[in-house]
């Protein structure tokens, strides 16, 4: 089954599904700032674009990441993505 995900008035819009290999999302972000709750382990692999992460979402400090990047958010923390560009991205997570 694939489910349907939107957030932030359909800024953010993702798909998500099973297999043998796991539970994944993968999705597209417009410009903007976004700020998500991890509640589980998740990996987010940028597919297209670049984004500034703060992680944990209260942190001072951008991170740059470069389309082929990934990182890792550890479950019951929060996140904030900053796009100036459409991308996209692939996220299994736990």
């Amino acid at each position: 089954m694939i489910g349907q995900n939107e957030y932030y008035e359909g800024q953010v819009r993702s798909l998500e599904f099973a297999n043998e290999q796991g539970k994944f999302t993968v999705g597209v972000m417009e410009p903007g700032e976004w700020t998500f709750e991890a509640p589980t382990r998740e990996w987010m692999h940028l597919v297209r674009g670049s984004w500034d992460v703060k992680l944990p979402a209260d942190s001072n400090e951008w991170v740059k990441y470069e389309e082929g990047s990934t990182f890792q958010v550890e479950g019951e923390q929060s996140f904030t993505v900053r796009v100036s560009d459409t991308v996209a991205y692939l996220c299994p997570y736990t």
